[in-house]
Protein backbone atom coordinates (compact mmCIF):
# COMPACT_ATOMS: atom_id res chain seq x y z
CA UNK A 1 0.00 0.00 0.00
CA UNK A 2 1.35 3.47 -1.05
CA UNK A 3 1.73 5.80 2.10
CA UNK A 4 2.40 9.35 1.41
CA UNK A 5 2.11 9.98 5.29
CA UNK A 6 5.04 8.89 7.64
CA UNK A 7 5.24 5.39 8.54
CA UNK A 8 5.10 3.74 11.48
CA UNK A 9 8.79 2.98 11.88
CA UNK A 10 9.46 6.35 10.87
CA UNK A 11 7.24 8.05 13.88
CA UNK A 12 9.31 9.39 17.20
CA UNK A 13 8.78 6.61 20.20
CA UNK A 14 8.02 6.84 23.71
CA UNK A 15 11.30 6.72 24.40
CA UNK A 16 12.85 9.51 22.81
CA UNK A 17 10.22 11.76 24.45
CA UNK A 18 11.77 10.15 27.78
CA UNK A 19 8.61 9.06 28.84
CA UNK A 20 6.10 5.62 27.98
CA UNK A 21 2.81 6.99 27.91
CA UNK A 22 -0.08 4.48 26.94
CA UNK A 23 -1.24 4.87 23.66
CA UNK A 24 -4.59 5.46 21.93
CA UNK A 25 -5.66 4.56 18.33
CA UNK A 26 -7.89 7.44 17.30
CA UNK A 27 -9.73 6.67 14.22
CA UNK A 28 -10.59 9.67 12.22
CA UNK A 29 -11.11 8.52 8.92
CA UNK A 30 -10.50 11.11 6.25
CA UNK A 31 -8.46 13.77 7.84
CA UNK A 32 -8.38 17.05 5.96
CA UNK A 33 -8.38 19.59 8.58
CA UNK A 34 -11.63 20.10 9.28
CA UNK A 35 -14.02 20.34 12.46
CA UNK A 36 -13.83 17.15 13.80
CA UNK A 37 -9.65 16.65 13.42
CA UNK A 38 -9.84 20.24 14.94
CA UNK A 39 -11.75 19.22 17.97
CA UNK A 40 -9.33 15.84 18.30
CA UNK A 41 -6.21 18.38 17.93
CA UNK A 42 -7.22 20.91 20.61
CA UNK A 43 -7.43 17.55 22.90
CA UNK A 44 -4.28 16.11 21.63
CA UNK A 45 -2.91 19.49 22.13
CA UNK A 46 -3.35 19.71 25.75
CA UNK A 47 -3.64 16.56 27.55
CA UNK A 48 -1.27 14.90 29.70
CA UNK A 49 0.89 13.49 27.21
CA UNK A 50 3.56 11.90 29.58
CA UNK A 51 0.46 9.54 30.47
CA UNK A 52 -1.31 9.39 27.21
CA UNK A 53 -0.35 9.32 23.85
CA UNK A 54 -2.50 9.06 20.07
CA UNK A 55 -1.84 7.03 17.49
CA UNK A 56 -3.81 9.03 14.51
CA UNK A 57 -5.34 6.22 12.11
CA UNK A 58 -6.48 7.58 9.04
CA UNK A 59 -7.47 7.01 5.42
CA UNK A 60 -5.09 6.49 2.81
CA UNK A 61 -6.48 9.56 0.86
CA UNK A 62 -5.96 12.33 3.37
CA UNK A 63 -5.43 15.79 2.55
CA UNK A 64 -3.79 17.05 5.99
CA UNK A 65 -1.04 19.26 6.42
CA UNK A 66 -0.76 18.88 10.53
CA UNK A 67 1.67 15.23 10.69
CA UNK A 68 4.71 17.46 10.96
CA UNK A 69 3.11 18.73 14.35
CA UNK A 70 1.29 15.39 15.53
CA UNK A 71 5.12 13.59 14.76
CA UNK A 72 6.76 17.15 17.15
CA UNK A 73 3.92 16.14 20.11
CA UNK A 74 5.03 12.19 20.24
CA UNK A 75 2.00 11.14 18.43
CA UNK A 76 2.26 8.84 15.10
CA UNK A 77 0.22 8.66 11.99
CA UNK A 78 -0.96 5.41 10.11
CA UNK A 79 -2.67 5.05 6.97
CA UNK A 80 -5.33 2.47 5.74
CA UNK A 81 -7.59 1.82 3.33
CA UNK A 82 -10.30 4.06 3.07
CA UNK A 83 -13.63 2.52 4.61
CA UNK A 84 -15.17 1.86 1.42
CA UNK A 85 -12.30 -1.07 0.66
CA UNK A 86 -14.42 -2.74 3.89
CA UNK A 87 -12.31 -6.31 2.98
CA UNK A 88 -8.79 -4.76 3.04
CA UNK A 89 -10.19 -2.41 5.46
CA UNK A 90 -11.14 -4.36 7.73
CA UNK A 91 -8.18 -6.97 7.40
CA UNK A 92 -5.55 -3.67 7.83
CA UNK A 93 -7.36 -2.41 10.97
CA UNK A 94 -7.31 -5.49 12.57
CA UNK A 95 -3.47 -6.30 11.66
CA UNK A 96 -3.07 -2.88 13.14
CA UNK A 97 -4.87 -3.59 16.53
CA UNK A 98 -3.28 -5.99 17.02
CA UNK A 99 0.09 -5.69 16.59
CA UNK A 100 0.13 -2.53 18.48
CA UNK A 101 -1.79 -4.62 21.55
CA UNK A 102 -3.72 -1.41 22.03
CA UNK A 103 -6.01 -1.24 25.15
CA UNK A 104 -8.21 1.59 23.69
CA UNK A 105 -9.69 2.17 19.83
CA UNK A 106 -11.44 5.76 20.00
CA UNK A 107 -13.40 6.15 17.18
CA UNK A 108 -14.43 9.76 15.41
CA UNK A 109 -16.35 8.87 12.39
CA UNK A 110 -20.04 9.24 13.41
CA UNK A 111 -22.55 6.32 12.18
CA UNK A 112 -19.31 5.14 10.15
CA UNK A 113 -17.53 3.90 13.76
CA UNK A 114 -19.63 0.44 13.22
CA UNK A 115 -16.81 -0.66 11.01
CA UNK A 116 -13.28 0.06 12.97
CA UNK A 117 -14.87 -0.40 16.21
CA UNK A 118 -16.13 -4.10 14.75
CA UNK A 119 -12.33 -4.76 13.47
CA UNK A 120 -11.33 -3.40 17.11
CA UNK A 121 -13.67 -6.04 18.69
CA UNK A 122 -12.42 -9.39 16.28
CA UNK A 123 -8.57 -7.70 17.42
CA UNK A 124 -9.64 -8.52 21.10
CA UNK A 125 -9.34 -4.64 21.56
CA UNK A 126 -11.17 -4.14 25.35
CA UNK A 127 -12.26 -0.41 25.12
CA UNK A 128 -14.43 0.75 22.28
CA UNK A 129 -15.41 3.86 22.33
CA UNK A 130 -17.41 5.50 19.55
CA UNK A 131 -17.78 9.60 19.16
CA UNK A 132 -20.50 11.18 17.50
CA UNK A 133 -19.19 14.54 16.27
CA UNK A 134 -22.89 15.22 13.56
CA UNK A 135 -26.36 14.96 13.40
CA UNK A 136 -28.28 14.57 9.54
CA UNK A 137 -30.17 17.16 8.12
CA UNK A 138 -31.88 17.75 4.82
CA UNK A 139 -29.91 18.09 1.55
CA UNK A 140 -28.05 14.91 1.77
CA UNK A 141 -30.12 12.19 0.50
CA UNK A 142 -27.28 9.68 -0.40
CA UNK A 143 -25.58 10.26 2.93
CA UNK A 144 -28.36 10.53 4.94
CA UNK A 145 -29.64 7.15 3.74
CA UNK A 146 -26.14 6.11 4.93
CA UNK A 147 -26.16 7.49 8.22
CA UNK A 148 -30.00 6.17 9.08
CA UNK A 149 -28.87 2.89 8.01
CA UNK A 150 -26.20 2.68 10.46
CA UNK A 151 -27.41 4.28 13.48
CA UNK A 152 -29.18 1.17 15.01
CA UNK A 153 -25.94 -0.31 14.83
CA UNK A 154 -24.05 2.06 16.67
CA UNK A 155 -23.98 1.23 20.31
CA UNK A 156 -23.16 -2.78 18.84
CA UNK A 157 -19.42 -2.65 18.62
CA UNK A 158 -18.38 0.20 21.41
CA UNK A 159 -17.97 -0.15 24.87
CA UNK A 160 -18.29 3.36 25.68
CA UNK A 161 -20.36 5.99 24.03
CA UNK A 162 -19.18 9.91 23.63
CA UNK A 163 -20.75 13.05 21.93
CA UNK A 164 -19.68 16.06 20.96
CA UNK A 165 -22.94 17.75 22.67
CA UNK A 166 -26.60 16.14 24.37
CA UNK A 167 -27.93 16.77 21.13
CA UNK A 168 -25.47 15.20 18.96
CA UNK A 169 -25.44 12.03 21.25
CA UNK A 170 -29.57 11.91 21.85
CA UNK A 171 -29.37 11.92 18.01
CA UNK A 172 -27.16 8.62 17.28
CA UNK A 173 -27.39 6.59 20.61
CA UNK A 174 -31.03 7.01 21.67
CA UNK A 175 -32.47 9.49 24.26
CA UNK A 176 -31.77 6.57 26.87
CA UNK A 177 -28.60 5.91 26.34
CA UNK A 178 -25.80 6.92 28.69
CA UNK A 179 -22.89 8.86 27.04
CA UNK A 180 -19.95 10.94 27.77
CA UNK A 181 -20.59 14.55 26.47
CA UNK A 182 -16.79 16.07 25.36
CA UNK A 183 -17.93 20.08 24.32
CA UNK A 184 -15.54 21.23 20.76
CA UNK A 185 -13.35 23.26 23.80
CA UNK A 186 -11.17 25.63 22.90
CA UNK A 187 -8.05 27.85 23.50
CA UNK A 188 -9.63 30.70 24.65
CA UNK A 189 -6.83 32.91 25.28
CA UNK A 190 -6.28 32.49 21.49
CA UNK A 191 -9.72 33.37 19.82
CA UNK A 192 -9.41 36.85 22.64
CA UNK A 193 -10.93 39.95 21.00
CA UNK A 194 -7.60 41.59 19.97
CA UNK A 195 -8.52 45.08 18.39
CA UNK A 196 -4.49 45.76 17.06
CA UNK A 197 -5.15 42.43 15.01
CA UNK A 198 -8.26 43.36 13.85
CA UNK A 199 -6.68 46.65 12.37
CA UNK A 200 -3.76 44.70 10.84
CA UNK A 201 -5.67 42.13 9.16
CA UNK A 202 -8.22 44.52 7.36
CA UNK A 203 -5.02 47.11 6.47
CA UNK A 204 -3.90 43.62 4.74
CA UNK A 205 -6.27 42.77 3.22
CA UNK A 206 -7.48 46.34 1.99
CA UNK A 207 -10.58 45.65 3.58
CA UNK A 208 -9.96 48.72 6.31
CA UNK A 209 -13.53 50.94 5.52
CA UNK A 210 -15.75 47.91 4.63
CA UNK A 211 -18.35 45.89 6.59
CA UNK A 212 -16.97 42.60 6.79
CA UNK A 213 -19.23 39.03 6.82
CA UNK A 214 -17.39 35.92 7.71
CA UNK A 215 -17.79 32.15 7.27
CA UNK A 216 -15.43 29.37 8.47
CA UNK A 217 -16.43 25.96 6.99
CA UNK A 218 -15.48 23.17 4.23
CA UNK A 219 -17.61 23.42 1.29
CA UNK A 220 -19.40 21.03 1.40
CA UNK A 221 -24.05 20.56 1.52
CA UNK A 222 -24.55 20.77 4.78
CA UNK A 223 -22.36 24.25 5.08
CA UNK A 224 -25.24 25.61 3.27
CA UNK A 225 -22.89 28.09 1.42
CA UNK A 226 -25.50 28.34 -1.91
CA UNK A 227 -28.16 30.09 0.86
CA UNK A 228 -25.11 32.01 2.43
CA UNK A 229 -24.33 33.51 -0.85
CA UNK A 230 -27.77 34.63 -1.43
CA UNK A 231 -27.72 35.68 2.13
CA UNK A 232 -24.82 38.31 1.32
CA UNK A 233 -26.10 38.96 -1.80
CA UNK A 234 -29.24 40.69 -0.57
CA UNK A 235 -26.79 42.03 2.96
CA UNK A 236 -24.14 43.84 -0.21
CA UNK A 237 -27.58 45.45 -1.69
CA UNK A 238 -28.76 47.24 1.69
CA UNK A 239 -24.90 47.81 2.30
CA UNK A 240 -22.77 48.42 -0.60
CA UNK A 241 -19.73 48.78 1.12
CA UNK A 242 -20.48 45.31 2.71
CA UNK A 243 -17.64 42.03 1.55
CA UNK A 244 -17.83 38.48 2.22
CA UNK A 245 -15.25 36.57 3.78
CA UNK A 246 -15.07 32.70 3.13
CA UNK A 247 -12.38 30.35 5.17
CA UNK A 248 -12.27 26.57 4.05
CA UNK A 249 -11.67 24.77 1.21
CA UNK A 250 -14.33 21.22 -0.22
CA UNK A 251 -15.75 19.71 -2.69
CA UNK A 252 -18.25 22.32 -3.76
CA UNK A 253 -15.72 25.83 -3.63
CA UNK A 254 -15.91 25.58 -7.65
CA UNK A 255 -19.84 25.89 -7.86
CA UNK A 256 -20.01 28.72 -4.90
CA UNK A 257 -17.22 30.61 -6.88
CA UNK A 258 -19.86 30.27 -10.09
CA UNK A 259 -22.48 31.49 -8.42
CA UNK A 260 -20.71 34.33 -7.35
CA UNK A 261 -19.46 35.12 -10.64
CA UNK A 262 -22.89 35.13 -12.13
CA UNK A 263 -24.10 37.48 -9.34
CA UNK A 264 -20.88 39.55 -9.81
CA UNK A 265 -19.97 39.45 -6.44
CA UNK A 266 -16.55 38.80 -7.74
CA UNK A 267 -15.13 42.55 -6.23
CA UNK A 268 -16.30 41.74 -3.10
CA UNK A 269 -16.38 37.65 -1.90
CA UNK A 270 -12.97 37.03 -0.58
CA UNK A 271 -12.28 33.06 -0.32
CA UNK A 272 -9.20 32.65 2.32
CA UNK A 273 -8.76 28.92 1.21
CA UNK A 274 -7.45 26.93 4.02
CA UNK A 275 -6.10 28.99 6.84
CA UNK A 276 -4.57 27.78 9.92
CA UNK A 277 -4.80 31.11 12.27
CA UNK A 278 -8.36 31.49 11.65
CA UNK A 279 -8.46 33.61 14.86
CA UNK A 280 -7.04 36.28 13.47
CA UNK A 281 -9.33 36.66 10.66
CA UNK A 282 -12.40 36.38 13.12
CA UNK A 283 -10.84 39.70 14.51
CA UNK A 284 -11.39 41.69 10.87
CA UNK A 285 -15.08 40.30 10.97
CA UNK A 286 -17.87 42.50 12.08
CA UNK A 287 -20.78 39.70 11.66
CA UNK A 288 -20.67 35.71 11.42
CA UNK A 289 -22.66 33.55 9.50
CA UNK A 290 -23.31 30.29 10.28
CA UNK A 291 -26.58 28.77 8.08
CA UNK A 292 -25.61 25.01 8.50
CA UNK A 293 -28.31 22.54 7.86
CA UNK A 294 -26.91 20.60 10.33
CA UNK A 295 -24.10 20.13 12.92
CA UNK A 296 -23.49 18.16 15.86
CA UNK A 297 -21.77 21.43 18.02
CA UNK A 298 -19.73 23.82 15.54
CA UNK A 299 -16.64 24.33 16.92
CA UNK A 300 -16.49 28.11 15.11
CA UNK A 301 -19.40 28.66 17.68
CA UNK A 302 -17.24 29.02 20.30
CA UNK A 303 -14.56 30.82 18.32
CA UNK A 304 -16.71 33.45 17.00
CA UNK A 305 -17.97 33.93 20.71
CA UNK A 306 -15.24 33.90 22.17
CA UNK A 307 -13.66 36.74 19.71
CA UNK A 308 -16.69 38.82 21.05
CA UNK A 309 -18.11 38.44 17.28
CA UNK A 310 -22.19 38.82 16.37
CA UNK A 311 -23.06 35.50 15.46
CA UNK A 312 -26.63 34.67 13.37
CA UNK A 313 -26.66 30.90 13.57
CA UNK A 314 -29.48 28.46 12.10
CA UNK A 315 -31.79 27.01 14.33
CA UNK A 316 -30.85 23.52 13.17
CA UNK A 317 -27.89 24.15 15.01
CA UNK A 318 -27.89 22.43 18.74
CA UNK A 319 -28.86 25.66 21.93
CA UNK A 320 -25.72 24.18 23.55
CA UNK A 321 -23.64 26.03 21.14
CA UNK A 322 -24.83 29.45 23.06
CA UNK A 323 -22.95 30.61 25.69
CA UNK A 324 -23.41 34.59 24.79
CA UNK A 325 -25.84 37.00 24.07
CA UNK A 326 -24.41 38.14 20.98
CA UNK A 327 -25.29 34.78 19.59
CA UNK A 328 -28.46 34.61 17.72
CA UNK A 329 -30.50 31.77 16.35
CA UNK A 330 -32.60 32.23 13.32
CA UNK A 331 -34.86 30.30 11.01
CA UNK A 332 -33.69 28.63 7.43
CA UNK A 333 -37.23 29.34 6.77
CA UNK A 334 -36.78 32.80 6.74
CA UNK A 335 -35.40 34.34 3.27
CA UNK A 336 -32.18 35.36 2.59
CA UNK A 337 -33.08 38.94 2.65
CA UNK A 338 -34.67 38.92 6.66
CA UNK A 339 -31.16 36.92 6.78
CA UNK A 340 -29.34 39.47 5.99
CA UNK A 341 -31.65 42.51 8.07
CA UNK A 342 -30.65 40.27 11.17
CA UNK A 343 -27.53 40.10 10.32
CA UNK A 344 -27.11 43.63 10.16
CA UNK A 345 -29.48 44.31 13.19
CA UNK A 346 -27.21 42.47 15.83
CA UNK A 347 -24.55 44.09 14.45
CA UNK A 348 -25.51 47.47 14.61
CA UNK A 349 -23.72 48.86 17.92
CA UNK A 350 -22.10 46.05 18.67
CA UNK A 351 -19.56 46.35 20.81
CA UNK A 352 -16.48 43.54 20.66
CA UNK A 353 -14.67 42.45 24.10
CA UNK A 354 -13.02 39.28 25.23
CA UNK A 355 -15.68 36.64 25.83
CA UNK A 356 -13.36 33.98 27.17
CA UNK A 357 -14.52 33.86 31.28
CA UNK A 358 -18.08 33.66 29.49
CA UNK A 359 -16.98 29.69 27.60
CA UNK A 360 -15.15 28.91 30.52
CA UNK A 361 -18.29 28.85 32.71
CA UNK A 362 -19.81 26.98 29.90
CA UNK A 363 -17.24 24.16 29.60
CA UNK A 364 -15.53 25.37 26.06
CA UNK A 365 -12.03 26.59 27.84
CA UNK A 366 -9.58 22.89 26.25
CA UNK A 367 -7.43 22.85 29.26
CA UNK A 368 -10.05 22.61 32.09
CA UNK A 369 -11.31 19.73 29.54
CA UNK A 370 -8.46 18.30 28.82
CA UNK A 371 -7.53 17.37 31.89
CA UNK A 372 -10.62 16.10 32.93
CA UNK A 373 -10.66 13.79 29.46
CA UNK A 374 -6.87 12.84 30.71
CA UNK A 375 -8.33 11.56 34.03
CA UNK A 376 -11.19 9.65 32.19
CA UNK A 377 -8.71 7.83 30.35
CA UNK A 378 -6.57 7.21 33.05
CA UNK A 379 -9.91 6.00 34.89
CA UNK A 380 -10.72 3.52 31.72
CA UNK A 381 -6.86 2.01 31.75
CA UNK A 382 -7.03 2.11 36.12
CA UNK A 383 -3.54 2.99 35.47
Amino acid sequence: MTNKFATLSQQPTANSHNYNPTRIAHVIGKMRNGGVESVVMNYYRNIDRTRIQYDFIIDEDSETNIQDEIKNLGGRIITVPPYQKQFSYQRELRKIFRENQYKIVYSHINTLSVFPLMAAKNAGVPIRVAHNHSTAGRGEFLRNIMKYTLRPFSKVYPTHLCACSKFAGEWIFGKKANFTVWPNAIETSKFAYDSLKRESVRKDLNIYNKFVVGHSGRFMTQKNHSFLIDIFNELHKIKPDSVLMLAGDGPLMNNIRGKVNSLGLNECVIFLGSVHNMQDYYQAMDVFILPSLYEGLPVVGSETQVAGLPVLCADTVTSETKFCDSFRFFSLKESPREWAREALRISNGHERRDMSESAKKFGFDIKAQAEKMTRWYCDLLKI
